[in-house]
């Protein structure tokens, strides 16, 4: 049986202001309208045998892929199981367990094809076709990884040295894995035909890969078998306790097992690949560029300027007199960025983080297991909010010490718990919760409601909510 794993994360930073660590990359959007999770999934169910997919990501994110992955035509949330990181980790843990998960529920002879979650491949049958070459390989032994034929000298990107043909498959087992080399050996790789970019996605049968791993890296395999040992949910989703989870090795799958083991092959991928490493990279998937080689996604008006990207959820930008700019505006950020300096984005999100700054990871629109708020006014004296609460959900049981809140029904009908009493609140009515006083919001009807929020104090920071009960399991320093 083939089961892709999907790996979604990531910090946020190189695609900032868009990405960001509660909203990160996988869940970026594409100009069709798909974020680069959906995609994922699509290409993952193409391939996957029975239609299991198996993920690997945050619990933070635990809801909102769930979302994600429901809005798929084609998707069996209950063939969707997950692995909840307590923590970020880096890959080598995150597959160790996702094969241990696979050979109890699946069987030790699955063929695990993992895949990134924010990786943009669009020529579909290209990689089912790439896909089943890996897995004929894994079938036979060979941990194997796919290899991008490069198109120009990327510094960028790790390297494979393909090596000798593989009889009766169609791919090469690997020569050696490469550093990411300076820009005059990255040309001679280019030119000699025989090196290819690394992807980051590999191929191999689970009882292959435990086998190896228990020979290369014991230490990572020991660590993973007790994590999965004492997993606090044996089932889907399935979170680890944080002790346990960080006893692991921070060390990628590449470094951990693929650059030791004894038999790795590469496939030279057909499909078109780009893991979208900064905004220059994402100006450069735009097809609609004008005669002065601008492209522009979202509204924008550009005079007398050339070879600009310009991406604006919200407002209108106007650029006049300018080249080789990266500008992108999501309503409560502005990137002014040279193109050949994208890469330097993530220098701003760690100022943004050295500060506390908000932006460095939540947009204006938060989502939330039970729905998203936006915010519409953040001042001194109060701030005010747009709850969207989705059908059947509730926000936890909680108090504030530092602020009281109003609330007004817009659309829909909320239950509404204030201190001891309950009672439901419809359109254009309004309930006042004082400062320390016990409350809780829900929604009991089929579909979304919207609230107005007013909360009015001296503190209006997320880590102001004492929580008392709370459906989804977070502490109670979170929001």
């Amino acid at each position: 049986m083939l089961v892709p794993v999907i790996l979604s994360g990531g910090a946020g930073t190189r695609l900032w202001p868009v990405s960001r660590s509660a909203y990160p990359k996988p869940f970026m959007c594409m100009g069709d309208g798909e974020s680069l999770l959906k995609k994922t999934l699509d290409r993952a169910l193409r391939i996957a045998d029975g239609g299991q997919v198996l993920t690997v990501t945050a619990r933070d994110y635990y809801f909102l892929t769930r979302d994600e992955y429901a809005q798929h035509p084609g998707a069996d949330l209950d063939k969707l199981p997950f692995l909840l990181e307590p923590v970020a980790r880096n890959t080598a843990p995150a597959v160790v367990l996702a094969a241990l998960y696979a050979r109890e529920h699946v069987g030790a002879d699955a063929v695990l094809l993992v895949l990134a979650a924010d990786h943009l491949i669009r020529d579909i049958d290209a990689f089912v076709a790439d896909a089943k070459r890996a897995a004929a390989l894994a079938n036979d032994g060979w941990l194997v990884t796919f290899g991008i034929r490069p198109t120009h000298p990327e510094t960028g990107f790790g390297y494979i040295r393909m090596g000798a043909a593989i009889a009766g498959h169609e791919g090469r087992a690997v020569g050696a894995f490469v550093e990411k080399p300076n820009h005059e050996t990255a040309e001679s790789y280019v030119a000699c035909g025989d090196y290819v970019w690394n992807s980051g996605m590999f191929c191999f049968r689970v009882d292959a890969l435990l086998e190896v791993a228990a020979k290369v890296c014991p230490d990572v395999l020991a660590a993973a078998e007790a994590c999965h040992a004492n997993a606090t949910n044996q089932e889907s989703p399935v979170e680890f306790a944080r002790e346990m989870f960080l006893a692991q090795p921070d060390i990628s799958i590449d470094y951990a097992i693929m650059e030791r083991a004894p038999k790795v092959a590469v496939v030279s991928a057909t499909f078109d690949w780009s893991d979208i490493g900064s905004w220059k990279a994402m100006s450069d998937l735009e097809s609609d560029v004008d005669a002065s080689g601008n492209r522009v996604r979202g509204q924008a008006i550009v005079v007398e300027s050339e070879n600009c990207y310009i991406q604006s959820d919200t407002r209108m930008v106007a650029v006049i007199g300018v080249k080789d700019l990266v500008i992108v505006d999501t309503g409560d950020a502005v990137l002014v960025s040279h193109r050949e300096s994208a890469q330097q984005v993530k220098l701003v999100v760690e100022r943004l983080r050295a500060t506390n700054h908000d932006s460095a990871a939540f947009h204006k629109t938060v989502h939330r297991p039970w729905g998203s708020y936006t915010v519409l006014e953040d001042a001194a004296d109060c701030k005010v909010k747009r709850l969207t609460v989705k059908p059947g959900h509730v926000l936890s049981l909680q108090r504030h010490h530092r602020r009281s809140e109003h609330w007004t029904v817009v659309e829909g009908t909320a239950k509404v718990r204030i201190g001891e009493e309950e009672f439901l609140l419809k359109r254009n009515e309004s309930a006042y919760i004082p400062m320390d006083t016990v409350h809780r919001l829900e929604n009991p009807t089929t579909t979304d409601i919207h609230l107005i929020e007013v909360q009015c104090g001296d503190y209006f920071g997320e880590d102001d909510i004492v929580r008392l009960e709370d459906r989804y399991g977070r502490v109670a320093a979170k929001s």
